[in-house]
């Protein structure tokens, strides 16, 4: 019984992350098919809007470090989620910044 928690919780964040990344794959290809990816007007508005996602992952990883550093969770396992997180707040940031004003 106690494999099958061990097993669990090696899985359970590899399944998490994967899902978050299939959706914001799936739904920035759904945006992308119907000509409906954010554009700004100036070339730093377009960077800034380029780069949510990535800073999102980086924030997660870094937030996940600290995590990790103060709570008895282990490291592999924080990293992952944390750039799984990062990942959809990105996609959200990407989503909030691209609506037009």
């Amino acid at each position: 019984m106690n494999s099958v928690f061990e097993i669990a919780n090696i899985l359970l964040p590899f399944l998490l992350v994967s899902g978050i990344a299939v959706f914001v794959v799936f739904r920035m290809k759904k945006k992308h098919e119907n000509g409906t990816l954010g554009k700004k007007k100036s070339k730093d508005a377009q960077n800034l809007l380029d780069s949510l996602i990535p800073l999102g992952m980086i924030i997660g990883c870094a937030a996940a470090i600290l995590l990790s550093l103060f709570f008895s969770i282990p490291l592999l396992s924080t990293l992952s989620l944390g750039a799984g997180i990062g990942l959809l707040l990105g996609y959200f940031a990407y989503e909030v910044y691209s609506q037009k004003s």
